[in-house]
Protein backbone atom coordinates (compact mmCIF):
# COMPACT_ATOMS: atom_id res chain seq x y z
CA UNK A 1 0.00 0.00 0.00
CA UNK A 2 1.44 3.61 -1.03
CA UNK A 3 2.12 5.77 2.22
CA UNK A 4 0.54 8.44 0.80
CA UNK A 5 -2.81 7.14 0.24
CA UNK A 6 -3.26 7.09 4.13
CA UNK A 7 -2.85 11.14 4.08
CA UNK A 8 -6.18 12.76 3.96
CA UNK A 9 -6.50 14.40 0.76
CA UNK A 10 -3.38 12.99 -0.90
CA UNK A 11 -4.48 10.11 -2.12
CA UNK A 12 -4.21 10.54 -5.97
CA UNK A 13 -6.15 7.34 -6.51
CA UNK A 14 -9.50 8.89 -6.06
CA UNK A 15 -9.79 9.89 -9.68
CA UNK A 16 -9.59 5.95 -10.71
CA UNK A 17 -11.83 4.57 -8.35
CA UNK A 18 -15.78 3.49 -9.32
CA UNK A 19 -18.27 6.43 -9.51
CA UNK A 20 -20.30 5.17 -6.38
CA UNK A 21 -17.33 4.73 -4.51
CA UNK A 22 -16.17 8.73 -5.47
CA UNK A 23 -19.98 10.12 -4.84
CA UNK A 24 -19.74 8.10 -1.53
CA UNK A 25 -16.40 10.09 -0.77
CA UNK A 26 -17.89 13.02 -1.07
CA UNK A 27 -21.13 12.63 -0.18
CA UNK A 28 -19.30 11.58 3.32
CA UNK A 29 -16.97 14.50 3.44
CA UNK A 30 -19.52 16.96 3.11
CA UNK A 31 -21.74 15.52 5.72
CA UNK A 32 -19.11 15.30 7.99
CA UNK A 33 -18.44 19.49 7.21
CA UNK A 34 -21.52 20.52 8.34
CA UNK A 35 -21.29 17.95 11.19
CA UNK A 36 -17.96 19.93 12.19
CA UNK A 37 -20.19 23.38 11.85
CA UNK A 38 -23.18 22.46 13.89
CA UNK A 39 -20.65 21.46 16.81
CA UNK A 40 -18.87 24.01 16.65
CA UNK A 41 -22.12 26.36 17.14
CA UNK A 42 -23.90 23.52 19.60
CA UNK A 43 -20.91 23.13 22.20
CA UNK A 44 -19.35 27.20 22.12
CA UNK A 45 -21.20 28.55 24.68
CA UNK A 46 -21.01 25.59 27.27
CA UNK A 47 -17.31 25.18 26.71
CA UNK A 48 -17.08 28.61 27.23
CA UNK A 49 -18.24 28.46 30.62
CA UNK A 50 -16.86 25.05 31.57
CA UNK A 51 -13.86 25.20 29.99
CA UNK A 52 -13.06 28.86 29.27
CA UNK A 53 -12.51 28.06 26.06
CA UNK A 54 -15.37 28.22 23.65
CA UNK A 55 -13.72 26.07 21.29
CA UNK A 56 -12.44 22.96 23.56
CA UNK A 57 -14.81 20.30 22.27
CA UNK A 58 -14.25 21.75 18.70
CA UNK A 59 -10.84 21.64 18.56
CA UNK A 60 -10.93 18.15 19.92
CA UNK A 61 -13.45 16.63 17.66
CA UNK A 62 -10.96 17.79 15.02
CA UNK A 63 -8.18 16.26 16.32
CA UNK A 64 -10.55 12.45 16.16
CA UNK A 65 -11.08 13.55 12.84
CA UNK A 66 -7.72 13.50 11.87
CA UNK A 67 -7.39 9.82 13.67
CA UNK A 68 -10.27 9.04 11.64
CA UNK A 69 -9.39 10.06 8.50
CA UNK A 70 -6.07 7.92 8.26
CA UNK A 71 -8.80 5.18 9.34
CA UNK A 72 -10.76 5.96 6.58
CA UNK A 73 -7.76 5.99 3.83
CA UNK A 74 -6.57 3.04 5.36
CA UNK A 75 -9.39 0.28 4.71
CA UNK A 76 -10.24 2.39 1.38
CA UNK A 77 -7.58 1.00 -0.08
CA UNK A 78 -7.20 -2.20 1.90
CA UNK A 79 -8.87 -5.62 -0.13
CA UNK A 80 -11.88 -6.46 2.10
CA UNK A 81 -11.21 -9.75 2.04
CA UNK A 82 -8.04 -9.23 4.20
CA UNK A 83 -10.47 -6.90 6.75
CA UNK A 84 -12.90 -9.42 7.10
CA UNK A 85 -10.07 -12.06 7.73
CA UNK A 86 -9.25 -10.69 11.07
CA UNK A 87 -12.92 -8.94 11.70
CA UNK A 88 -13.87 -12.21 14.37
CA UNK A 89 -10.65 -11.51 16.09
CA UNK A 90 -11.63 -7.84 16.59
CA UNK A 91 -15.22 -8.56 17.18
CA UNK A 92 -14.07 -10.82 20.66
CA UNK A 93 -11.33 -8.05 21.83
CA UNK A 94 -13.96 -5.54 21.86
CA UNK A 95 -16.27 -8.10 23.47
CA UNK A 96 -13.83 -8.74 26.00
CA UNK A 97 -13.35 -4.78 26.92
CA UNK A 98 -17.19 -4.30 26.88
CA UNK A 99 -17.51 -6.64 29.82
CA UNK A 100 -14.28 -4.98 31.46
CA UNK A 101 -16.38 -1.64 31.66
CA UNK A 102 -18.60 -3.36 34.33
CA UNK A 103 -15.19 -3.88 36.47
CA UNK A 104 -15.60 -1.56 39.15
CA UNK A 105 -12.63 0.64 38.90
CA UNK A 106 -11.92 -0.10 35.05
CA UNK A 107 -15.00 1.63 33.95
CA UNK A 108 -16.00 5.28 33.59
CA UNK A 109 -19.22 5.83 34.97
CA UNK A 110 -20.81 8.60 32.46
CA UNK A 111 -25.01 9.62 33.62
CA UNK A 112 -25.31 6.38 35.03
CA UNK A 113 -23.60 3.78 32.67
CA UNK A 114 -20.32 2.24 32.49
CA UNK A 115 -19.58 2.64 28.84
CA UNK A 116 -16.13 4.14 29.09
CA UNK A 117 -12.84 2.30 29.76
CA UNK A 118 -10.80 4.65 32.40
CA UNK A 119 -7.26 5.95 31.02
CA UNK A 120 -5.86 9.22 29.37
CA UNK A 121 -7.89 8.10 25.82
CA UNK A 122 -11.45 7.46 26.55
CA UNK A 123 -12.31 4.32 24.56
CA UNK A 124 -15.63 3.35 24.26
CA UNK A 125 -16.08 -0.04 23.30
CA UNK A 126 -19.69 -0.31 22.25
CA UNK A 127 -18.85 2.25 19.43
CA UNK A 128 -16.06 0.64 18.12
CA UNK A 129 -17.48 -2.67 17.81
CA UNK A 130 -20.05 -1.17 15.64
CA UNK A 131 -17.99 -1.71 12.45
CA UNK A 132 -16.62 -4.89 13.31
CA UNK A 133 -20.19 -5.98 14.21
CA UNK A 134 -21.25 -5.72 10.57
CA UNK A 135 -18.36 -7.19 9.50
CA UNK A 136 -18.19 -10.55 10.92
CA UNK A 137 -22.21 -10.99 11.32
CA UNK A 138 -22.23 -10.25 6.99
CA UNK A 139 -19.35 -12.88 7.14
CA UNK A 140 -20.98 -15.82 8.97
CA UNK A 141 -24.97 -14.95 7.74
CA UNK A 142 -22.97 -14.76 3.89
CA UNK A 143 -21.41 -18.11 4.75
CA UNK A 144 -23.95 -19.46 6.86
CA UNK A 145 -24.63 -22.71 4.92
CA UNK A 146 -20.54 -23.85 4.63
CA UNK A 147 -20.74 -23.51 8.26
CA UNK A 148 -21.36 -26.33 10.62
CA UNK A 149 -23.71 -25.98 13.47
CA UNK A 150 -21.02 -25.68 15.62
CA UNK A 151 -20.17 -22.72 14.40
CA UNK A 152 -22.89 -21.57 14.23
CA UNK A 153 -24.12 -21.83 17.55
CA UNK A 154 -20.50 -19.99 18.65
CA UNK A 155 -21.20 -17.18 16.59
CA UNK A 156 -24.79 -16.42 17.59
CA UNK A 157 -23.84 -16.95 21.09
CA UNK A 158 -20.78 -14.17 20.76
CA UNK A 159 -23.74 -11.64 19.04
CA UNK A 160 -26.05 -13.02 21.95
CA UNK A 161 -22.93 -11.92 24.53
CA UNK A 162 -22.52 -8.28 22.56
CA UNK A 163 -26.04 -7.21 23.11
CA UNK A 164 -26.28 -8.79 26.34
CA UNK A 165 -22.51 -6.67 27.54
CA UNK A 166 -23.77 -3.52 26.15
CA UNK A 167 -27.22 -3.86 28.00
CA UNK A 168 -25.28 -4.54 31.48
CA UNK A 169 -23.32 -0.94 31.34
CA UNK A 170 -26.34 0.09 30.79
CA UNK A 171 -26.81 1.19 27.14
CA UNK A 172 -30.48 0.35 25.81
CA UNK A 173 -30.61 2.43 22.45
CA UNK A 174 -26.92 0.86 21.00
CA UNK A 175 -27.65 -2.62 22.34
CA UNK A 176 -31.13 -2.55 20.28
CA UNK A 177 -29.25 -0.92 17.53
CA UNK A 178 -26.36 -3.75 17.60
CA UNK A 179 -29.22 -6.67 17.58
CA UNK A 180 -31.40 -4.94 14.71
CA UNK A 181 -28.60 -4.61 12.82
CA UNK A 182 -27.94 -8.53 13.09
CA UNK A 183 -31.44 -8.96 12.49
CA UNK A 184 -31.32 -7.18 9.48
CA UNK A 185 -28.27 -8.73 7.94
CA UNK A 186 -29.81 -12.22 8.40
CA UNK A 187 -32.91 -11.31 6.98
CA UNK A 188 -31.27 -9.60 4.17
CA UNK A 189 -28.90 -13.38 4.17
CA UNK A 190 -32.42 -15.47 3.86
CA UNK A 191 -32.25 -17.09 6.79
CA UNK A 192 -35.35 -19.06 7.76
CA UNK A 193 -38.10 -16.86 8.73
CA UNK A 194 -38.87 -19.40 11.89
CA UNK A 195 -35.05 -17.93 13.56
CA UNK A 196 -35.59 -14.58 12.85
CA UNK A 197 -39.11 -14.81 14.40
CA UNK A 198 -37.87 -16.60 17.19
CA UNK A 199 -34.87 -14.10 17.64
CA UNK A 200 -36.93 -10.94 17.29
CA UNK A 201 -39.56 -12.05 19.53
CA UNK A 202 -36.14 -13.08 22.38
CA UNK A 203 -35.16 -9.67 21.34
CA UNK A 204 -38.62 -7.67 22.66
CA UNK A 205 -38.92 -9.73 25.57
CA UNK A 206 -35.47 -8.67 26.85
CA UNK A 207 -35.96 -5.24 26.24
CA UNK A 208 -39.33 -5.69 27.82
CA UNK A 209 -37.33 -7.22 30.57
CA UNK A 210 -34.44 -4.65 30.80
CA UNK A 211 -37.47 -1.48 30.71
CA UNK A 212 -39.38 -3.33 33.68
CA UNK A 213 -36.25 -3.76 36.01
CA UNK A 214 -34.63 -0.34 35.47
CA UNK A 215 -36.94 2.89 36.77
CA UNK A 216 -35.34 5.23 34.47
CA UNK A 217 -36.13 3.01 31.30
CA UNK A 218 -39.36 2.83 32.55
CA UNK A 219 -39.80 6.95 32.89
CA UNK A 220 -38.37 7.56 30.01
CA UNK A 221 -40.74 5.60 27.98
CA UNK A 222 -43.50 7.03 30.01
CA UNK A 223 -42.25 11.10 29.61
CA UNK A 224 -42.07 10.30 25.76
CA UNK A 225 -45.56 9.21 25.53
CA UNK A 226 -46.58 12.90 27.46
CA UNK A 227 -43.50 14.89 27.75
CA UNK A 228 -45.78 17.59 29.24
CA UNK A 229 -47.13 16.04 32.36
CA UNK A 230 -43.48 16.67 33.84
CA UNK A 231 -41.58 19.24 31.72
CA UNK A 232 -39.37 20.25 34.49
CA UNK A 233 -38.91 16.29 35.37
CA UNK A 234 -38.30 13.09 34.00
CA UNK A 235 -39.61 14.95 30.02
CA UNK A 236 -37.42 17.74 30.77
CA UNK A 237 -35.22 17.07 27.96
CA UNK A 238 -37.68 15.93 25.15
CA UNK A 239 -39.46 19.30 25.85
CA UNK A 240 -36.27 21.23 25.76
CA UNK A 241 -35.84 19.24 21.92
CA UNK A 242 -39.56 20.11 20.71
CA UNK A 243 -39.00 23.69 22.15
CA UNK A 244 -35.66 23.94 20.22
CA UNK A 245 -37.27 22.16 17.08
CA UNK A 246 -40.26 24.25 16.72
CA UNK A 247 -38.72 27.53 17.48
CA UNK A 248 -36.77 26.73 13.70
CA UNK A 249 -39.76 27.41 11.99
CA UNK A 250 -39.60 26.86 8.13
CA UNK A 251 -35.88 28.98 7.76
CA UNK A 252 -34.27 28.71 10.86
CA UNK A 253 -33.42 31.80 13.53
CA UNK A 254 -30.14 31.48 12.11
CA UNK A 255 -26.50 29.66 12.52
CA UNK A 256 -25.20 30.24 16.01
CA UNK A 257 -28.41 31.46 16.86
CA UNK A 258 -30.31 28.74 18.86
CA UNK A 259 -31.62 29.93 22.29
CA UNK A 260 -32.48 26.34 23.44
CA UNK A 261 -28.19 25.11 23.88
CA UNK A 262 -27.57 28.20 26.13
CA UNK A 263 -27.92 25.89 28.77
CA UNK A 264 -31.74 24.67 28.44
CA UNK A 265 -31.33 21.76 26.21
CA UNK A 266 -29.11 18.85 27.86
CA UNK A 267 -26.54 17.17 26.34
CA UNK A 268 -27.09 19.63 22.95
CA UNK A 269 -23.52 18.48 21.62
CA UNK A 270 -24.31 14.66 21.20
CA UNK A 271 -27.77 12.87 21.40
CA UNK A 272 -30.02 16.45 21.15
CA UNK A 273 -27.53 17.85 18.51
CA UNK A 274 -30.32 17.76 15.85
CA UNK A 275 -32.14 19.86 17.88
CA UNK A 276 -29.85 22.41 17.60
CA UNK A 277 -29.37 21.96 13.70
CA UNK A 278 -33.37 21.86 13.65
CA UNK A 279 -33.40 25.00 15.73
CA UNK A 280 -30.62 27.04 13.23
CA UNK A 281 -31.38 25.48 10.00
CA UNK A 282 -35.27 25.29 10.66
CA UNK A 283 -37.93 22.86 8.62
CA UNK A 284 -35.84 23.81 4.92
CA UNK A 285 -32.78 22.55 6.58
CA UNK A 286 -33.58 19.70 7.96
CA UNK A 287 -35.21 18.13 4.66
CA UNK A 288 -31.88 18.58 2.76
CA UNK A 289 -30.24 16.84 6.12
CA UNK A 290 -33.04 14.19 5.03
CA UNK A 291 -32.03 14.15 1.54
CA UNK A 292 -28.98 13.81 2.37
CA UNK A 293 -29.50 10.84 4.19
CA UNK A 294 -31.67 9.58 1.38
CA UNK A 295 -29.07 9.94 -0.98
CA UNK A 296 -26.72 7.91 0.84
CA UNK A 297 -28.96 5.40 1.32
CA UNK A 298 -29.62 4.73 -2.02
CA UNK A 299 -26.11 4.50 -3.16
CA UNK A 300 -25.76 1.70 -0.33
CA UNK A 301 -28.23 0.08 -1.60
CA UNK A 302 -26.88 0.15 -5.36
CA UNK A 303 -23.57 -0.35 -4.19
CA UNK A 304 -25.11 -3.98 -2.17
CA UNK A 305 -27.23 -4.64 -5.86
CA UNK A 306 -23.74 -4.25 -7.48
CA UNK A 307 -21.45 -6.51 -5.16
CA UNK A 308 -20.42 -9.47 -6.56
CA UNK A 309 -20.13 -11.83 -3.52
CA UNK A 310 -22.36 -12.37 -1.34
CA UNK A 311 -20.71 -11.14 2.17
CA UNK A 312 -19.76 -8.17 0.78
CA UNK A 313 -23.67 -7.57 -0.33
CA UNK A 314 -24.22 -7.81 3.21
CA UNK A 315 -21.81 -5.72 4.02
CA UNK A 316 -22.68 -2.81 1.90
CA UNK A 317 -26.29 -3.58 3.52
CA UNK A 318 -24.96 -3.43 6.95
CA UNK A 319 -23.11 -0.56 6.79
CA UNK A 320 -26.19 1.63 5.60
CA UNK A 321 -28.47 0.06 8.24
CA UNK A 322 -26.12 1.37 10.82
CA UNK A 323 -25.00 4.73 9.74
CA UNK A 324 -28.59 5.57 7.89
CA UNK A 325 -30.62 3.70 10.94
CA UNK A 326 -29.07 5.31 13.40
CA UNK A 327 -29.37 8.67 12.56
CA UNK A 328 -33.11 8.01 11.83
CA UNK A 329 -33.15 7.04 15.46
CA UNK A 330 -31.53 10.16 16.65
CA UNK A 331 -33.92 12.31 14.51
CA UNK A 332 -37.04 10.29 15.52
CA UNK A 333 -35.73 10.80 19.47
CA UNK A 334 -35.19 14.67 19.51
CA UNK A 335 -38.90 15.52 17.60
CA UNK A 336 -40.66 13.18 19.67
CA UNK A 337 -41.42 10.03 17.77
CA UNK A 338 -39.16 7.61 19.99
CA UNK A 339 -38.91 7.39 23.60
CA UNK A 340 -35.74 9.36 24.62
CA UNK A 341 -32.20 7.74 24.18
CA UNK A 342 -28.62 7.99 23.89
CA UNK A 343 -27.63 7.70 20.26
CA UNK A 344 -25.38 10.16 18.64
CA UNK A 345 -25.76 11.42 15.39
CA UNK A 346 -23.16 10.21 13.08
CA UNK A 347 -20.29 12.56 11.73
CA UNK A 348 -21.92 15.35 14.26
CA UNK A 349 -22.10 14.28 17.44
CA UNK A 350 -19.30 14.86 20.01
CA UNK A 351 -17.10 12.11 20.43
CA UNK A 352 -13.81 10.40 18.95
CA UNK A 353 -15.24 6.72 19.08
CA UNK A 354 -18.43 7.47 17.54
CA UNK A 355 -16.31 9.49 15.33
CA UNK A 356 -14.04 6.81 14.17
CA UNK A 357 -16.71 3.94 14.09
CA UNK A 358 -18.63 6.27 11.38
CA UNK A 359 -15.74 6.91 9.06
CA UNK A 360 -15.18 3.06 9.12
CA UNK A 361 -18.57 2.17 8.14
CA UNK A 362 -18.17 4.63 5.76
CA UNK A 363 -14.83 3.12 4.34
CA UNK A 364 -15.77 -0.44 4.29
CA UNK A 365 -19.03 1.31 1.89
CA UNK A 366 -16.53 2.70 -0.28
CA UNK A 367 -14.29 -0.36 -0.79
CA UNK A 368 -17.14 -2.51 -1.50
CA UNK A 369 -17.88 0.16 -3.94
CA UNK A 370 -14.69 -0.23 -5.30
CA UNK A 371 -13.97 -4.13 -5.48
CA UNK A 372 -17.48 -4.51 -7.02
CA UNK A 373 -16.88 -1.74 -9.88
CA UNK A 374 -13.36 -2.26 -10.30
CA UNK A 375 -11.40 -5.29 -12.09
CA UNK A 376 -7.67 -5.93 -11.98
CA UNK A 377 -7.09 -6.09 -15.83
CA UNK A 378 -4.24 -8.73 -16.25
CA UNK A 379 -2.16 -7.65 -19.44
CA UNK A 380 -1.30 -10.74 -21.87
CA UNK A 381 1.60 -10.84 -24.32
CA UNK A 382 0.03 -11.93 -28.27
CA UNK A 383 2.17 -15.10 -27.85
CA UNK A 384 0.98 -16.33 -25.22
CA UNK A 385 -2.56 -15.73 -26.12
CA UNK A 386 -2.29 -17.74 -28.94
CA UNK A 387 -0.61 -20.96 -27.04
CA UNK A 388 -3.40 -20.69 -24.53
CA UNK A 389 -5.75 -20.58 -27.08
CA UNK A 390 -3.87 -23.56 -28.63
CA UNK A 391 -4.00 -25.85 -25.69
CA UNK A 392 -7.44 -24.28 -24.71
CA UNK A 393 -8.51 -26.23 -28.47
CA UNK A 394 -6.51 -29.35 -27.39
CA UNK A 395 -8.61 -30.29 -24.28
CA UNK A 396 -11.78 -29.45 -25.68
CA UNK A 397 -11.12 -31.71 -28.36
CA UNK A 398 -10.02 -34.63 -26.15
CA UNK A 399 -13.34 -33.77 -23.78
CA UNK A 400 -15.64 -34.80 -26.97
CA UNK A 401 -13.47 -37.57 -28.00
Amino acid sequence: MNLRSLIPFLDDSVSSWALEARLLRWLTLTWLFFGLVMLFSASYAVADVKHDDGLYYFKRQLIWVVVAFFGFNFIVNLPLKRILGISHWLVILLLCLIFVTLIPGLGKTDLGAARRLLGPIPIQPSELIKPFLVLQSARVFGMWERFSWGVRFTWLGIFALVILGILAQPNLSTAALCGMTIWLIALAAGLPYKYLGGTALSGLLLATLSISIREYQRKRVMSFINPWADATGDGYQLVQSLLAVGSGGSWGTGFGQSQQKLFYLPIQDTDFIFSVFAEEFGFIGSVVLLVILAIYATLGLIVALRATQPVYRLVAMGVTIVIVGQSFLHIGVTTGVLPTTGLPLPLFSYGGNSMIASMLLTALLVRVARESNEAEVVPIRGKELINDRQRSKKGFTKIFR
